[in-house]
């Protein structure tokens, strides 16, 4: 093989340059980084805003106007910006990606640019079959007024104008509307656009006569009294987002460049709701959906503010996740905090007001963060079997902190803790079981302790020896009846006597319960696996109540099967009153038991046709 190279393989292969196929540029616009046809007319005022802040740094007194009109499925945007040259149409409007702030030395103030992408004019393409740019550069006074039209279908042409086409610096951008977009360019959807895009921009912005930005922002404004602040606060969020706060928090990070409110809504929503914040980036709306803004606990508000410092995506209508926005984050989230803090030192009555609401978000701050349970302690409301309390409450009242992990558990044992002294929370709720939980952290020296079946049996007098000895056959016969399902009978003497039986279990006890009825519908091999992962789990136990006169005649009985057919009766009310839900098993039991009953009370009672019979 010849080791040396020959020239021609040695020749750089000559460049191609992409096609670009402006048609289908524009479908993909529309239908993947723009979210609505919508935001024609954001970019349209965007690049009006650029090209005043652009001359402003140059001419500090140079004016700044921007200008909308439409008819008749036409537009036209004027703006007293810094205008461009021929030779900067070339350069900027045609080449695609290319952006105005790359250029002339500017690139050192992008930061006082809304646009960073170079799409431009671009997007106006959505709506438009042709755009027309007549500009005046104030950078090169002796320059003419240039004209760049382009079309849809990617060409465009370039010429020059006499002075008088436009004798002051400037661009204005002419659209005509595309097959069914017209509606687009109507003076109403401008004007509309136009105010929810840029009501916060800092020049003057005007559709025909009517005026567009409305400067200072509510929350920005001198109001007279903290009150009228909060009536003026709550009229901006009623016509923001249709509804009237409970109350406002003012949401103000100057280190980060930001200023807005945050609005309490006034009903309660699932924490997996997320929320839509707006978000404008130097006066311009960038997103009404943005939903990484504030922390994941922080529910129950919506905000709106402006900002100089995150940073937008290509589509410039969301967040770009990064360090910034992740410590804009926290910011906005500790000043949520303060709020709170602050209701709980000097407003307690609309600090309730709060709370009767949003609790549940309040609770799942408090979860991480243990200087805000230690805040909230007094005030987040608790089920409890001493009625509706506060841990802080709960815990002066009670030497030790007992608490169920599930609803079900505390249904089953709340009447008769309660009657024998014992408190108890039901920790079944969203975050409640790790709020009690964290309880000690916070308040040394409170002893917390899960209450299960066994301690809720403990608490419960003995019945004397020999009373239960005497009792041992009608024993006998209930728990054969209520061994097949897996529960025990115990007899005890307990408060109030209108209870006569008692269903407990616990989590295990139900694990194995369900462990057992899935062996015994399981072919033979899933039987002998479910059979080997069988454990010595506390079954459940239906507790008797020898102080009740119904569980006294029921134990006097000598008829096995009647007796049989009162213990189904009295654990089927059981479940019924800790509300379980019932297996099928448990549901054939219940009527078995109301047909046996209804058999023994009218066995002596003949039917006319049965003595006919006889």
């Amino acid at each position: 093989m010849d080791s040396q190279t020959s020239p021609s393989s040695q020749a750089s292969p000559s460049p191609h340059t992409f096609q670009v196929d402006l048609r289908g540029l524009v479908d993909l616009l529309s239908h993947h980084l723009y979210s609505s046809p919508r935001v024609y007319l954001r970019e349209l005022l965007q690049n009006a805003v650029d090209a005043i802040t652009a001359r402003r740094a140059e001419e500090p007194g140079a004016p700044a106007r921007v200008r909308l009109s439409a008819s008749g499925g036409e537009l036209r945007v004027e703006d007293s910006g810094v205008g461009l040259t021929e030779s900067d149409l070339h350069t900027l409007l045609a080449t695609i990606g290319r952006s105005s702030k790359r250029a002339d030395g500017l690139q050192e103030a992008r930061s006082d640019f809304l646009g960073q992408f170079g799409i431009g004019l671009l997007a106006c393409f959505v709506v438009a079959e042709r755009i027309r740019v007549v500009s005046r550069s104030s950078r090169t006074p002796g320059a003419p007024p240039v004209e760049w039209t382009a079309r849809d279908d990617g060409s465009y042409t370039v010429r020059t104008l006499p002075h008088e086409e436009r004798p002051e610096p400037g661009t204005t951008v002419h659209l005509v509307a595309r097959a069914g977009a017209a509606e687009w360019l109507t003076e109403q959807r401008v004007l509309q656009l136009a105010r929810d895009f840029g009501s916060l921009l800092p020049y003057d912005v005007k559709v025909g006569e009517e005026p567009v930005t409305d400067l200072p922002a509510p929350w920005d404004r001198p109001y007279a009294s903290p009150a009228n602040r909060r009536v003026a606060l709550a009229r901006h969020c009623h016509e923001l987002f249709g509804f009237t706060p409970l109350d406002s928090v003012e949401l103000t990070v100057p280190l980060a460049g930001i200023r807005g409110v945050a609005y309490v809504l006034p009903a309660a929503v699932s924490p997996a709701q997320r929320a839509g914040h707006r978000v404008h980036l130097k006066g311009m709306l960038l997103t009404d959906r943005a939903e990484q803004l504030l922390p994941d606990w922080a529910f129950f508000v919506r905000c709106v503010l402006d900002t100089d410092s995150l940073r937008p995506t290509a589509s410039r209508e969301s967040l770009y996740e990064d360090e910034t926005l992740a410590a804009v984050r926290e910011a906005l989230g500790e000043r949520i905090r303060a709020w709170l803090t602050g209701l709980a030192a000097g407003d307690p009555e609309r600090l309730a007001a709060f709370l009767a609401v949003h609790h549940l978000g309040v609770k799942s701050l408090a979860r991480h963060d243990k200087e805000m349970l230690r805040t909230m302690l007094p005030w987040l409301p608790f089920e409890t079997t001493d009625g509706r309390l506060s841990l802080e409450e709960f815990a002066q009242r009670h030497p030790v902190v007992h608490f169920t992990r599930t609803v079900e558990e505390y249904r089953q044992v709340a009447p008769i803790a309660s009657a024998q002294g014992v408190g108890v929370i039901n920790g079944g709720y969203t975050y409640d079981s790790e709020l009690v939980e964290a309880l000690p952290s916070v308040r040394p020296g409170t002893v917390v302790a899960e209450l299960d079946a066994d301690t809720v049996t403990a608490h419960l007098d003995a019945v004397d020896a020999a009373e239960e000895l005497a009792l041992s056959g009608f024993l006998a016969a209930a728990r054969a009846k209520l061994d097949p399902l897996g529960c025990d009978v115990v007899l005890r003497a307990f408060h109030p006597l209108s209870v006569p039986a008692l269903h407990l279990d616990d989590r295990a006890a139900r694990h194995e319960q369900a462990r057992a009825d899935a062996e015994s519908q399981a072919d033979d091999l899933w039987a002998g696996i479910l059979g080997s992962l069988r454990g010595s789990a506390p079954r459940a136990r239906l507790v008797l109540n020898h102080l009740n006169p119904l569980i006294r005649r029921i134990s006097s009985l000598r008829d096995a099967e009647l007796i049989g057919t009162a213990t189904e009766s009295l654990y089927g009310q059981a479940l019924l009153m800790a509300q379980r839900p019932l297996r099928p098993a448990d549901s054939a039991l219940l009527n078995r038991a109301f047909i046996g009953l209804l058999e023994w009370a009218t066995h002596g009672e003949a039917t006319p046709e049965e003595d006919g019979r006889r």
